[in-house]
C-alpha cells in the first residue's frame, strides 16, 4: 500500500490542478463516494450520469455539493462552476476532458460500454460494476492495457479489499490457504424472489421503499449472485481456484475460520488449499454466530516456519489446533466511503486496486425452480435464476449461461430447479460489447487451454 496518496494530493491541489472525476450511475454506492471525494484534496467531481435527473440531483445534495447540474455539456458546466450531467453514460465516457471515470450502473452490457468508450477517450476507469468484470473481465483489461490506461476493482467493495489481503500475507512469505467474505446466507435463499427478500431481511415493503431499497439488487445479495460474482471476480484477479460445485457459504465465525477454512486432509472443510469461499453469519437453523463476519473479508495462511508458528503463539495470532494455519480479517467494509483509494492509486500511481488476470472461474445461471420452455430469464436478483459460482473449464464444457446475460433471455428448453442454464437453452443472446467480450474470452480461453 502505497501511504502517501494523500500529501500528492494536497501538493497537487496546492499547485492549482484537479483531477477530473466523472461518475456513471448515481445509486447507494456512488452517493457514498460523492460524500467523501467532495472534502479529498487534488479531485473535484465535473461530470455525473444517470437516467433520472431528479436521481442524480438528489444524490449530490445528499452528499453535500451545492454547485447545481449543467445540462449544455462539459465545457458550459465547466466555465459556470457547474456539474455537467448527462443521463447518457456513454456520452460522459467519451468526454476527453476527463482524467478518470466511475462507473457504478450495476449494468454489466452497459458498463462494458462505458469502459470501452473511456479507453478510447484515455480515460482510467474504476469498474464498480463487478458484474462486467466477472462476466469478461479479461477481455476488458485487454482492451485497457493497449489504451495505456487503468481499469481497476473499486475499493470498498469487497473484492478489492480482499486483494490487498492477499497481497499483504503472499509479498511477506505466507501460502494463501483461502480467502473470501462474510454474507447471511441460508440454503433456501437461493430460491428468494424481489417479492419475498424483505422478509428474510426483516424489513416490510413499505419500509424498503420508504428507505429507497431495490428489491432486485438486495436479492441478489440474498440468493448467493453477488457472493458467486464477487468470488468469481477475485479468483479471476488473484489465480486462486473456485470450489468445483459452488460456493459452501459454511456457517462460521471469525474465531474458528483457521479451523475451518483449511483443506479436509488437514480438518478442515476446503477441496483444496488456495481457494475462494464465503462464510454465512448463520448458523444452518437461523441463529447469528457471535462473533460472524457478516460484513468482513478474510484470509487463511500458514507459514513453512515453525519459528514463525512460535511467533504466532507469542504475539495472539489466531491459529488452528496445529498452530500452522493462521488468519487474518477485516470486520466491515466501507463500500462507496473508501472508493476514494483506487481513485487517488490509479490517477497518482497508473496501478489497479485489483484486476483480472485470468478466467478462473465464472458465475453461472441456475434455475430457482422448475422453469418452461416459452419463459423469459429475469437476471440477476430475479425471480428466475441466481448465479453459482464454478470453475471456468466446467462453465466452458457445460457452454454455461453467464449470469451477467440472463436478463430478457427467452428459454427453448425446460430447466430443472438447480439446473445450470446453457446457451444453446436460450433462443439468443442479444449482440452487444458485453456478449461480444464474452465470446472473445471463451474463446481464448479454449485457445490456451488446448492439450
Amino acid at each position: 500500500m502505497n501511504l502517501d496518496l494523500t500529501d500528492r494530493l494536497i501538493k497537487i491541489q496546492e499547485e492549482g490542478r484537479l483531477f477530473r472525476i466523472g461518475v456513471i450511475g448515481l445509486g447507494k454506492f456512488a452517493t457514498m463516494f460523492l460524500a467523501q471525494v467532495k472534502s479529498t484534496p487534488g479531485i473535484e467531481i465535473t461530470a455525473i450520469a444517470d437516467l433520472d435527473y431528479k436521481k442524480a440531483e438528489e444524490s449530490i445534495r445528499i452528499a453535500g455539493f451545492e454547485q447545481d447540474l449543467n445540462t449544455s455539456g462539459y465545457d458550459s458546466a465547466k466555465v459556470s462552476n457547474q456539474i455537467w450531467y448527462t443521463e447518457s453514460g456513454l456520452e460522459l465516457a467519451k468526454c476527453e476532458q476527463l482524467d478518470l471515470i466511475v462507473e457504478a450502473t450495476g449494468n454489466p452490457e452497459a458498463a462494458v460500454d462505458h469502459c470501452l468508450a473511456a479507453f478510447n477517450a484515455k480515460s482510467h476507469v474504476v469498474l464498480v460494476t463487478v458484474e462486467a468484470d466477472v462476466l469478461c473481465g479479461p477481455a476488458i483489461i485487454k482492451r485497457a492495457n493497449a489504451a495505456g490506461v487503468i481499469c481497476s476493482m473499486a475499493y470498498g467493495d469487497q473484492p478489492a479489499l480482499i486483494c490487498e489481503l492477499i497481497d499483504r500475507v503472499k509479498s511477506s512469505g505466507f501460502e494463501v490457504v483461502s480467502a473470501g467474505k462474510g454474507t447471511k446466507y441460508l440454503p433456501i435463499y437461493h430460491k428468494s424472489t424481489p417479492s419475498t427478500v424483505w422478509n428474510y431481511y426483516g424489513l416490510s415493503e413499505q419500509e424498503a421503499n420508504a428507505g429507497g431499497l431495490n428489491p432486485k439488487m438486495f436479492n441478489s445479495f440474498l440468493d448467493g449472485t453477488k457472493s458467486a460474482i464477487e468470488m468469481g471476480a477475485l479468483a479471476n484477479a488473484t489465480g486462486l481456484r473456485v470450489p468445483n460445485d459452488g460456493l459452501i457459504f459454511p456457517p462460521v465465525g471469525i474465531s474458528r475460520l483457521s479451523d475451518v477454512l483449511k483443506p479436509r486432509e488437514f480438518g478442515g472443510i476446503l477441496d483444496n488449499s488456495g481457494i475462494v469461499e464465503v462464510v454465512s453469519s448463520l448458523e444452518r437453523d437461523g441463529t447469528e454466530i457471535s462473533d460472524n463476519l457478516r460484513w468482513g473479508v478474510f484470509v487463511v495462511f500458514k507459514s513453512d516456519s515453525k519459528y514463525t508458528e512460535q511467533c504466532f503463539r507469542e504475539y495472539g495470532v489466531p491459529v488452528d489446533e496445529s498452530g500452522e494455519y493462521a488468519s487474518l480479517w477485516r470486520p466491515i467494509h466501507l463500500i462507496g466511503s473508501e472508493l476514494g483509494f483506487s481513485v487517488a492509486t490509479a490517477l497518482l500511481d497508473n496501478r489497479s486496486t485489483g484486476s483480472t488476470k485470468e478466467f478462473t472461474g465464472d458465475a453461472v445461471s441456475v434455475a430457482k425452480r422448475n422453469l418452461k420452455a416459452g419463459e423469459t430469464l429475469d437476471g440477476e436478483g430475479g425471480t428466475t435464476v441466481w448465479g453459482k459460482l464454478i470453475p471456468a473449464p466446467k462453465s466452458i464444457s457445460l457452454n454455461a449461461l453467464p449470469i451477467g446475460l440472463a436478463h430478457n433471455a427467452k428459454l427453448m428448453n425446460d430447466i430443472s430447479e438447480g439446473q445450470v442454464v446453457s446457451q444453446k437453452d436460450i433462443s439468443s443472446i442479444a449482440k452487444s460489447n458485453a456478449y461480444e467480450l464474452r465470446k472473445e474470452m471463451e474463446s481464448d480461453f479454449i485457445e490456451n487451454h488446448k492439450n
